[in-house]
């Protein structure tokens, strides 16, 4: 009988810690909060944008050797380059602020991506994007990761809709023998005026393809999303977001600013 209590204690114990890794694994992945459209930078432009967001409440605790999220900000800088009128590639570099020597500069991706042509006269926009890179163990469970992210949007008179069915792959860390884990973002906005949009935002992450979690265990993110568009040159996004994980993020306020350079 004994033998019978240890043996279920190590069952549960080993779930536990899946659950752990789970709620945990994706902790601190809130640097650049966004739904992509399906056009590329244009050739020889370059558009420079920082993410910014501040998570009011997130995880509490350090687990597994992951900072908590709770009160952190983070500051991403991303710099796209369009090298043809269907091709871009960025660079991100990820920053963490937080007390209790929570500042750091975290890593960086790139991510190249290219845009079916319009010349095509495809009834929606499609383009393919492809991210990987690294970040530090002590924001992400996941240190070298890649991600699959193909976009489909379109407008219709004053509504706009764009679908990133995204795939996310670790190569090292708690998730690294996960396979493909399917990502979905989606984004609804309509226009009030010229200059202003609102809409929502989804981001989610429902698991492996050939495992998909239970819906009490998927991470899912909504946001009520902002968008200004007062010239061609500007780009701007805010959103206030709820998640149903502490992994996600329960409260999250989120401004993207960025700049397109001739």
């Amino acid at each position: 009988m004994k033998m019978f209590t240890n043996s279920a204690m190590k069952r549960n114990g080993s779930l536990l810690l899946l659950l752990i890794s789970f709620y945990y694994g994706f902790s601190q992945d809130n640097y650049e909060i966004q739904v992509y459209g399906s056009e590329t930078v244009a050739k020889n432009h370059t558009m420079v944008e920082l993410h910014s967001n501040f998570t009011f409440d997130g995880t509490k605790d350090t687990v597994q050797g992951v900072l908590p999220t709770n009160h952190m900000l983070h500051e991403t800088v991303e710099i796209t380059h369009g090298f043809s009128n269907i091709f871009e590639i960025g660079f991100y570099f990820f920053n963490a602020i937080g007390n209790d020597n929570r500042t750091a500069y975290v890593g960086s991706h790139i991510r190249p991506r290219i845009m079916a042509p319009k010349e095509w006269n495809w009834p929606v926009g499609v383009s393919l994007s492809i991210e990987g890179g690294y970040q530090k163990s002590q924001y992400s469970s996941d240190t070298w990761t890649l991600e699959i992210r193909p976009i489909v949007d379109k407008t219709m008179g004053k509504l706009y809709v764009s679908v990133n069915p995204t795939f996310d792959k670790s190569f090292k860390g708690a998730n690294q023998n996960a396979g493909l884990v399917f990502s979905p973002n989606a984004k609804a906005s309509y226009n009030l005026t010229k200059v202003v949009a609102a809409g929502f935002e989804y981001y989610g992450s429902i698991g492996p393809l050939n495992n998909i979690y239970p819906p009490p265990q998927q991470q899912q993110q909504l946001f009520f999303a902002i968008d200004l568009d007062w010239s061609p040159d500007w780009e701007f996004n805010c959103g206030y977001g709820i998640g149903n994980s502490p992994s996600t993020g329960n409260q999250i306020f989120k401004v993207i600013l960025g700049y397109r350079f001739h």
